[in-house]
């Protein structure tokens, strides 16, 4: 191990300006309280009706918890450190941010391949649909998505841990994250750059062009459909496409190679850790019609209940 002389790290944060600051802290406060009132209240909607029985909504359910666990590994830190005047990380904290964000986030683009997957077999094989997506083949998915996570975060974590840091500490990023960590080892580290940009960054980019290919697959079956088939399908696959570029564009910047650009990256490392996760909720309840029958039939009867 070669960090005995860096016990902590400093992180520069998105801004030096203390004006800009105060209204990260508000925006960012506000964001996050966004998105755990969002995400709660789709798996209690999801928990509370009959379509938690659904594919979809089972891996929605995952996706929304997924988004709550990949958040509160950045934003909480980030929200404090808006009003510090040194922002400081140790480095088993900042080890231990790391494979979390990389492990959450890594679930949640298994997980929506997995809900393309699910869409794929609704709409192309609906005959065979019930035996294809199974609940054991589902509870199977997400374990799946979940070992292959761990298995990327660990390796990049394993990456960092393995090279000397003898300063400066000074992380150019939010949160800790591999490109900057990189870029402070007092070694030459372009070989890891490359096997990280090959893999993560190709990944990235393979994940989304086989998702939007599947999609085009799906639509393009759907000119046979009745227009009420073809309209109810429609919105449902309009939601998870929103959901898939939202993320994946911002995330292919940060780890493909044209991404050299460490203020580049904070600006697209927030799209996917705040501005995705809170608007994620809106799009699969505003566009889904099942989701917004369910949400009235749940709270509705609460509100009769308590009323009695």
């Amino acid at each position: 191990m070669g960090h005995e002389n860096i016990t902590e790290f400093i992180l520069l944060g998105l801004s030096r300006d203390e004006d800009a600051e105060v209204a990260c802290f508000v925006l960012f406060s506000l964001c996050y309280i966004a998105i755990l009132s969002g995400n709660l209240l789709i798996l209690l909607t999801i928990r509370g009706s009959r379509l938690r029985e659904q594919p979809m909504y089972f891996f929605l359910s995952c996706l929304s918890f997924m988004d709550v666990c990949f958040t509160s590994t950045v934003a909480p830190k980030l929200i404090t450190d808006s009003l510090a005047q040194r922002k400081t990380i140790s480095y088993n904290s900042c080890m231990a941010q790391m494979f979390y964000a990389h492990f959450f986030g890594a679930t949640e683009i298994f997980i929506l391949v997995a809900m393309a997957y699910d869409r794929y077999a609704a709409i192309c094989r609906p005959l065979r649909y019930t035996a294809i997506m199974s609940t054991r083949v589902c509870y199977a998915l997400v374990v799946a998505s979940i070992l292959a996570a761990f298995i990327h975060s660990i390796l990049h974590v394993l990456v960092i841990t393995v090279l000397p840091f003898c300063g400066p500490n000074q992380i150019d990023h939010y949160f800790c994250d591999v490109f900057p960590l990189l870029k402070l080892a007092c070694t030459d580290t372009s070989l890891l750059v490359i096997a990280i940009i090959a893999t993560t960054g190709m990944l990235s980019i393979l994940t989304f062009v086989a998702l939007v290919i599947s999609y085009i697959i799906v639509l393009s079956t759907l000119r046979t459909r009745s227009s009420e088939g073809r309209r109810k399908a429609l919105s449902t696959c309009g939601s998870h496409v929103t959901v898939v570029f939202m993320f994946f564009l911002p995330l292919i910047f940060t780890y493909a190679p044209m991404a050299d650009s460490v203020s580049n990256d904070k600006v697209f490392a927030l799209f996917y850790t705040m501005i995705a996760p809170m608007f994620n909720p809106l799009i699969y309840t505003l566009r889904n019609t099942d989701m917004k029958n369910a949400m009235r039939r749940v709270w509705c009867r609460h509100r009769l209940f308590e009323g009695k």
